[in-house]
């Protein structure tokens, strides 16, 4: 190129990026504004509200109803979605959901699961009243004409008022943090909460400030997100939960570090929209273009280290390992409750063979996804990890099997589909490294955040991408063609599976996991060895997973990378643990409750029972195998409930009551 042509192109190539750099402060400052509100809420609750993609995109629909269905004017509509309904969901989920959870000193593993639990129930709820299918005419309050800007430039009006949001809600909350008695007070909460309260400090106003103000933020990003998408109740909230990397990048601590990363991402995101490179490359640039947040989650979890947050959480200081290290308490049911549950499994694996049609063909999926959900019992169940990426393991055991009965691997020919699922199982196995690597100096939200980080990263640059899933083959064996046999077959799996978990669950390694997951430390000093043991509980969960995986693939007879969705893998996990993640059988259970109930009723119902029952996992904790199915027989009275606030009235109400008791007992 010659020195003409320099001066010619340069000044149109740095139009380019000041353009570029103006668009991309939409997405970036709707990144800021959704750091702004982790981090807000992380101070004042001590909670990394996991579940803030679904509350921006239940605002989103609600404001579209408002608008669209219901014909409101924009901005009172506008108003009643962030200064009335968010507030008030952000108070009601610290109430129901959360408190529960920190007076009981619950550990951050059972807020993760309380919060994917909100997550799951406010995506089964838009479902529900809005379908599943993506709707568009998202209103935009600010829309308009652009703003135009000296040197030809121009920036809407909807990013200036975002830009303005972030200045005014950063400014606010650094004026009251430091300079009011309620930033004091938060302060203290940060530090201990349990002296801060013995100083008197109302730590419950506090965290349902915080909760109301992390709320009203998501509602903002929601609402400045929905114009530029289809309003889906999957792709909105997984679009959110990408920017939590600007929270973690900013250790969940510095609003200023947060915003900077969200600005910096979104211009980064838009200015990559340049490259075009020729070949082979295109495909991954694009990739890269298009979730450049996806990858920095992941290397802001993985960067972040064992602790998020700082040494300060908000949370209540608890005590003991159940809390700090274990991630849930998980209670085995006794043995009437196990004989019980296994007959139950059994009536509900043999009910199908006597259906037909459609109904047989849904039923093919319950073995298969019990599969993976019993990869989810022996990471977490048993190993005390938390894995929110499973469905990435189960989706790489479907892929594998289709690209190796479609010739698609170079240097190997097309092979049946038995030995190719084979194939991909020991394949996907040593990759379950990648989330157990990092196990070994991680546990809880970190450890979460890094196996949904690398479920995502999956999806996004694996299943979505044409070069890898196009021209796929992915058929059964003729001697396997019919349902009701390879139902069969599915159910052979399914209980060499349960009895290699039993196995493995009852002898000495299994011993040693249940010691890991009691007490770290302490199954540490008794010489075992926890780094190995992490490595292969991932390892042997991707294992399960690659093959349910592949029997979802063959079930269906194709690859649908709609079925290892990252929010799919979300509902698994949340399911896993409502049924009861300390048993086998609550594999079986779980994977009977997701299919049989979208199967009987409408799509979502199962979202809405899972999400509502793992929201309240706080009064239920061990989930459903840890209630009691018969009274004790040795005598003795049941453990005392925990104690309880209760109202003025509630107060008098219990002393009318206890009087009654004491004159009935006198009068006897």
């Amino acid at each position: 190129m010659t020195a003409t042509a320099l001066l010619t192109t340069a000044p149109e190539s740095f139009d380019l990026t000041v353009d570029l750099a103006l668009a991309g402060l939409t997405v970036g400052s709707a990144a800021a504004l959704s750091g702004i509100g982790l981090v807000v809420c992380h101070r004042a609750t001590g909670v990394l509200n996991i579940a803030q993609g679904a509350q921006a995109m239940a605002i989103a629909y609600l404001l579209r109803d408002l608008v669209v269905v219901r014909h409101w004017p924009v901005w009172p509509a506008v108003a009643c979605c962030l200064l009335v309904v968010a507030p008030a969901l952000g108070v009601l989920l610290d109430v129901l959901v959360y408190r529960p959870l920190q007076r009981r000193g619950a550990g951050p593993a059972e807020t993760v699961v309380a919060g994917l639990g909100v997550f799951v129930l406010l995506i089964g709820v838009a479902v529900l009243l809005w379908g599943p299918a993506p709707l568009a005419g998202a209103p935009s309050p600010l829309g308009g004409t652009p703003i135009h800007l000296p040197g030809g430039h121009s920036l809407r009006p909807d990013t200036v008022a975002q830009l303005a949001a972030i200045l005014v809600l950063g400014l606010t909350v650094s004026a009251v943090t430091r300079w009011t008695r309620f930033g004091l007070q938060l302060r203290a909460v940060v530090d201990d909460r349990h002296l801060a309260t013995l100083a008197g400090v109302d730590a419950d106003r506090l965290s349902a400030t915080g909760w109301a103000f992390g709320t009203f933020t998501a509602g903002l990003v929601g609402i400045a997100l929905a114009p530029y998408l289809l309003l889906d109740p999957y792709g909105l909230p997984l679009l959110v939960m990408e920017t939590m990397a600007v929270a973690v990048a900013a250790r969940l601590q510095s609003i200023p570090v947060a915003v900077a990363t969200g600005l910096a991402l979104g211009v980064a995101q838009s200015e990559l929209t340049r490259l075009h490179p020729s070949g082979q490359l295109l495909p991954l640039v694009q990739a890269v273009q298009s979730n450049l947040f996806v990858i920095a989650l992941l290397a802001t979890a993985l960067l972040a280290g064992p602790r998020i947050g700082g040494p300060g959480t908000g949370g209540p200081r608890t005590g003991g390992n159940r809390a700090g290290t274990a991630p849930l308490d998980l209670r085995r049911a006794g043995s009437g409750g196990g004989r019980l549950a296994g007959a139950v499994c059994l009536v509900l694996l043999l009910l199908p063979l006597g259906f037909r049609g459609n109904d047989l063909r849904s039923a093919l999926l319950v073995p298969a996804l019990a599969l993976v959900l019993l990869s989810i019992v022996v990471v977490t169940g048993y190993g005390g990890q938390i894995s929110l990426g499973q469905a990435g393991y189960a989706g790489l055991g479907a892929l594998g099997t289709a690209l190796l009965m479609s010739g698609r691997i170079p240097g190997i020919p097309a092979i049946p589909s038995v030995p190719a699922l084979l194939i991909a199982v020991l394949a996907t196995a040593p990759l379950g490294l990648l989330t157990g690597w990092p196990a070994i100096r991680r546990r809880g939200l970190a450890l979460a955040l890094v196996t949904f980080a690398v479920g995502m990263a999956m999806s996004r640059f694996v299943f979505q991408q044409p070069y890898a899933t196009t021209g796929l083959v992915l058929d059964r064996p003729s001697f396997l063609a019919g349902d009701r046999v390879f139902y069969l077959a599915e159910l052979l799996l399914l209980g060499l599976g349960l009895l290699a978990v039993r196995a493995l669950h009852r002898g000495r390694l299994g011993r040693a996991l249940t010691a890991m997951r009691d007490h770290e430390p302490g199954a540490v000093a008794a010489g075992v060895d926890v780094p190995g043991l992490k490595l292969f509980a991932f390892v042997a969960g991707a294992a399960l997973a690659a093959l349910g995986g592949g029997l979802i693939g063959l079930a269906g007879r194709a690859f649908d990378p709609g079925d290892f969705d990252p929010v799919r893998g979300l509902l698994w996990f949340a399911a896993v643990v409502v049924a009861g993640a300390d048993s086998a059988l609550a594999a079986v259970l779980a994977a009977a409750l997701l299919i049989g109930l979208d199967a009987g009723t409408v799509a979502g119902v199962s979202a809405v029972a899972v999400g509502a029952l793992a929201a309240v996992i706080g009064r239920l904790p061990g989930g459903l195998a840890s209630l009691p199915l018969h009274p004790r027989r040795d005598g003795r009275p049941p453990p005392p409930l925990p104690p309880t606030r209760l109202t003025p009235t509630g107060r008098r109400v219990r002393a009318a009551i206890a009087a009654r008791q004491a004159g009935e007992e006198q009068a006897s």
